[in-house]
């Protein structure tokens, strides 16, 4: 994957994915006006991360992006597939 451009001069959280395919995430939403409107807390692998503060998101036909700032005070880009219902994290990092 490229580096998108908001991980550039920070550090990457290397993580491991099955087999290449994408890193699946448990996620836990704020649910408002419309079911998972927004992640507040989530798990990878062992380790839960609460949401500090949403930085950017975005919004496709498939796919919806959320860049959070998690209590660890990394970087984290989730993605949530909409066919679906799972999520992935599609980047991290952390600053230097």
């Amino acid at each position: 994957m490229v580096c998108p451009e908001w991980l550039r001069g920070h550090r990457t959280i290397s993580a491991a994915r099955d087999n290449g395919t994408e890193m699946l995430v448990q996620v836990q939403c704020y649910a408002g006006r419309k079911a998972d409107e927004r992640p507040v807390r989530f798990r990878i692998g062992d380790r839960d991360y609460m949401v500090e503060e949403i930085v950017e998101q975005w919004y496709g036909p498939d796919h919806s992006f959320h860049k959070v700032r998690a209590d660890d005070r990394n970087l984290y880009l989730l993605r949530r597939h909409v066919s679906t219902g799972t999520w992935s994290v599609e980047a991290a990092g952390q600053p230097r």
